[in-house]
């Protein structure tokens, strides 16, 4: 019996050096080939790594390996159920909100069972406060920077469609950008689509920590100061509870105004259409806000809408040349978006921001507001 574990570590701690990580996967290569030649004398082999490398490249001699990844069978062999949270851990239960555990912490799905994160769960009940433990131990600075330099729309990271051969392998110089998401752990599986021939996954975030820590980290590569971003996250919050528009207004115009003029010079994601809005959902989903993309009507599909303290927040945007077109706004009226919400009863704002591909910056931010009741 052999029984290897984290397989992939030396490839993937030398990830960034392309010629370093190719020379650890041939070294890891001659390894396991002695696997196959002592196939005789071995009657069960379990390896365990955060990726899975091409058979191809790194298991040429291991022809009988069955990847269980994607197996109902065994999806929740890696984390903990609900049963087993209100059962054996039904101790550690009292003093802590458990719809805000599940928020947290559960999510992860492989076709199966979901399940929570185990690092965070141990040490929630060690330390009893909610905080981004996992994501703590080892910010994803390659992933982030391969994120903004592919130019990755944000947005659609909470959204994504693969097909699963996809997912199912990459090696050194061919990482598929949905694959090093989902073996990583920053996405999981949330709905399957099975056609002729042909299997499709739609992945998500799988939990509150994964959405806010990865994005809050995709804003200090965006705007080239994690420093700044910080402070101006929790500014956001505030601004949102309290329903202060002129507030949001000028902190908005801030997200762009405090990005060095220097970064832009040095980088071509100004250029990227959908650089600015990647910037403002990234804001938004570094608090982990309930937020709905593209939510369609039947006159349309909103970019954005935030459900938040009591208020819907409907956003559109677009990017002009210099000066305001006053499109924004107007099409959120003339399309009727906020039919969609009404029944809520709750208030509904309006708000229309265009940017300027001049200026770099927001050039018109228009509200409007319904159903809002005065005092």
């Amino acid at each position: 019996m052999v029984l290897i574990d984290e397989y992939d570590k030396p490839i993937l701690d030398n990830i960034t050096d392309s010629a370093r990580a190719i020379a650890m996967r041939e070294a890891l290569k001659n390894l396991y080939s002695v696997l196959k030649d002592s196939d005789a004398h071995l009657k069960f082999v379990f390896l365990t790594g955060v990726s899975k490398f091409s058979k191809v490249s790194l298991f040429s001699g291991l022809n009988h390996l069955q990847d269980i990844t994607l197996d109902a069978r065994y999806s929740a062999i890696c984390g903990y159920t609900d049963e087993d949270v209100d059962t054996v851990f039904a101790p550690e239960l009292p003093g802590l909100d458990r719809e805000e555990i599940r928020r947290w912490y559960n999510g992860y799905n492989w076709l199966g069972q979901g399940v929570y994160n185990p690092f965070d769960m141990l040490l929630l009940f060690d330390r009893r406060a909610f905080r981004p433990y996992w994501f703590e131990t080892g910010t994803p600075t390659f992933l982030v920077k391969l994120l903004t330099e592919r130019q990755f729309f944000t947005p659609d990271l909470g959204q994504v469609l693969a097909e699963e051969k996809l997912l199912s392998s990459f090696d050194v110089n061919d990482m598929a950008t949905e694959a090093l998401l989902f073996q990583t752990g920053y996405l999981t599986v949330d709905s399957v689509w099975h056609i002729p021939g042909r299997t499709e996954l739609t992945l998500k975030y799988p939990n509150l920590e994964v959405q806010g820590s990865l994005n809050e980290s995709l804003l200090g590569q965006l705007c080239g100061s994690r420093t700044t971003t910080g402070r101006q996250v929790g500014q956001l919050y505030r601004l949102l509870a309290a329903t202060d528009l002129e507030g949001l207004r000028c902190l908005f115009h801030a997200f762009y105004a405090t990005i060095p003029h220097d970064w832009y010079r040095k980088n071509e994601l100004a250029g990227f259409e959908g650089y600015y809005a990647s910037i403002f959902y990234s804001y938004f989903a570094s608090l982990g806000l309930d937020i709905r993309l593209e939510d369609t009507t039947n006159h349309g599909r909103i970019d954005m809408a935030v459900l938040f303290n009591g208020t819907v927040w409907l956003f559109e945007f677009k990017v002009v040349e210099l000066v305001p077109e006053g499109k924004a706004l107007a099409q959120l009226q003339a399309r009727g978006y906020a039919e969609k919400y009404r029944a809520r009863g709750e208030p509904i704002r309006l708000i229309g921001v265009e940017f300027s591909r001049t200026t770099r910056n927001i050039v018109a931010f228009e509200v409007a507001t319904e159903g809002e009741t005065s005092a």
